[in-house]
């Protein structure tokens, strides 16, 4: 299971995947696919790699592929669709767009001519993936191509021979690694100073950085991995607890217990008890996206002094 380089599983190899949410909050996280969420009541405030902002009733946040985000709106009354899908479904020479802002506005969607095709498409997969009709693939296929060319064609882009800043694009990919290496090393010793200085920064500038990326700090961020595996071996194992505790990175019980109930508001024996397989993730991710922080009107422009 990884935790937040997300490896979506799909009911079959199609892979697109579609879902509504109420007042939802997510972690920071990243995934190959593209993701569109569109509001479909309400507000919501997004961070996408390093931009902030809020997205109101009507309006669409397109999250390229590759791009870290998170969401911090789970006490925000809102409802929003996501949908997620494969590069491939654009095709084998499929490039990211590099949108000038991930935000496209309800007023910008009409300018467009795309606010009838976009709710459209959204009830299009929603209804072909569940009723899987003869060619639903195909179906599901073309509006989706459809939706994105249109939007590529009018959504302002950076032009690829002028992408400024290629220190930061390498920046955001070591960053990428990162992540990726603690998913897969998570048991091992990580300190906050071997990060740091796997990515070239003072560990001053680097918990300054990953704070920006991720809305957490490190050591909390490493904490919400080595929890979620230790919940699947719950789930999946008969380990004992030390067991379980010292296969995810904890050097005893009783840190694991203490950062165990931080996180999921259960103890790993309450966990066991619980009669909702689902009820963690709530309190899960509620408890954590609290404790992100949101920053406004700032950016990333800061590693502008990355060599």
């Amino acid at each position: 299971m990884k935790a937040f380089h997300e490896v979506r599983s799909y009911d079959s190899d199609f892979m697109v995947w579609h879902s509504n949410y109420e007042n939802i909050g997510f972690l920071a996280h990243w995934h190959k696919e593209i993701e569109l969420i569109y509001v479909r009541s309400g507000s919501c405030r997004l961070s996408i790699t390093d931009v902030n902002f809020t997205a109101h009733a009507g309006d669409l946040a397109v999250c390229e592929s590759g791009q870290i985000h998170y969401s911090d709106s789970h006490h925000m009354d809102n409802s929003l669709d996501f949908i997620i899908f494969d590069t491939s479904i654009l095709g084998s020479l499929f490039e990211n767009p590099h949108f000038v802002h991930p935000l496209v506005t309800k007023e910008e969607l009409a300018r467009y001519g795309l606010s009838d095709r976009l709710t459209g498409l959204i009830d299009t997969v929603s209804s072909e993936l569940e009723e899987k009709k003869s060619y639903y693939q195909e179906v599901v296929i073309s509006s989706l191509q459809t939706f994105w060319f249109l939007l590529k064609r009018f959504h302002p882009r950076t032009e690829s021979s002028s992408v400024p800043d290629n220190r930061r694009t390498r920046m955001l990919a070591d960053f990428q690694n990162l992540l990726s290496y603690i998913d897969d090393h998570y048991a091992d010793n990580i300190s906050l100073e071997y990060a740091a200085a796997g990515m070239n920064f003072s560990t001053g500038y680097f918990s300054k950085i990953f704070k920006k990326l991720m809305g957490i700090n490190f050591v909390t961020y490493l904490n919400l991995v080595r929890v979620e595996h230790a919940v699947y071996e719950l789930r999946n194992t008969e380990q004992k607890f030390t067991e379980i505790a010292l296969n995810c990175g904890f050097n005893n019980i009783r840190t694991f217990n203490r950062v165990f109930k931080e996180i999921t508001g259960c103890t790993p024996s309450e966990f066991l008890l619980l009669p909702d397989p689902d009820t963690y993730k709530r309190t899960y991710y509620n408890r954590r996206s609290e404790e992100q922080e949101f920053v406004k009107h700032d950016s990333l422009t800061l590693i502008k002094n990355f060599d």
